[in-house]
């Protein structure tokens, strides 16, 4: 009998770990209650993004980002907010990606030599009336899909002076941070709201933030900045790549912060995204 409770003992133990080892986090948020689940299918670092019917089938209540300009994704958008989820679309507004429908439009407006880090990228060289039409014309498509938000990838281009004179980038940080204020006004006017990545520079008229967080590089931006979103009630996004304790990350985080955020990490273990605050 004895034998029988310890062997059903251990076998609890060992199904509620498993139980455990999902794709989200048991970890409750502190503080700030603006923090929400994240899901991502737009992109990822080193595995694999999250799956449509995986995010129709747990996301709720969640900042779902999703690329609408990939094949038939957009047509999912009615289904994602069933479960009041947010929507935000990604949009690239510092290069031009050879794989969209309007590259060919960007060219002129291009460096010739491709971004070493990304196959297939290259950094606006110059800020023009045709690149901002190009990019409204995205919103226009995003706001007709139903998205709520646009996260606005690479508009930190301008603010590295390396890459300024190794791909002879022309536009300056303050025609950048020109350049991405009219477009949230943009989404502001059609009622969308702006989410900011991997900086805050400029940026006190933009609804949130997001930052991509790594093993080796942790909380290496603005922190002040970042705090001041966070006591404006704005949503500070942290996507964590490649670790193999993304729950120790995620507690740091909130020890530094002194608030929730809203956190999102890839796992080097199952070789996911695993999420938080559900």
């Amino acid at each position: 009998m004895k034998t029988f409770l310890k062997s059903a003992f251990i076998s609890f133990i060992i199904l509620s770990f498993a139980c455990n080892k999902d794709n989200s986090s048991n970890i409750k948020p502190r503080g700030n209650e603006n923090a929400f689940p994240v899901y991502n299918q737009a992109y990822q670092e080193n595995y694999e993004e999250d799956k449509i019917d995986d995010i129709i089938a747990n996301a709720k209540n969640a900042y779902v980002l999703i690329d609408p300009f990939q094949d038939n994704i957009a047509s999912y958008i009615p289904e994602i907010k069933k479960n009041n989820n947010q929507v935000a679309g990604y949009i690239s507004i510092g290069t031009g990606e050879d794989w969209r429908s309007d590259f060919n439009q960007l060219i002129p407006y291009l460096v010739t030599k491709e971004w070493g880090q990304w196959e297939g990228e290259y950094f606006l060289k110059t800020i023009t009336p045709e690149v901002v039409a190009i990019m409204k014309t995205r919103i226009d498509s995003m706001a007709k899909w139903g998205c709520k938000w646009v996260e606005f990838d690479n508009m930190d281009w301008v603010f590295d002076d390396d890459y300024r004179s190794e791909y002879g980038i022309e536009a300056s940080p303050e025609q950048g941070i020109a350049y991405y204020n009219e477009l949230a006004d943009y989404l502001h006017k059609k009622g969308m709201k702006a989410m900011a990545k991997n900086t805050v520079e400029g940026t006190k008229d933009f609804d949130g933030v997001l930052y991509e967080s790594y093993h080796k590089e942790k909380n290496w931006w603005d922190k002040k900045g970042t705090k001041q979103f966070l006591d404006e009630g704005k949503p500070v996004i942290i996507n964590h790549y490649n670790e193999m304790d993304c729950d120790k990350v995620y507690i740091d985080y909130m020890d530094y912060y002194n608030q929730s955020i809203s956190y999102i990490c890839e796992d080097a273990n199952q070789k996911k995204y695993v999420h938080y605050n559900e």
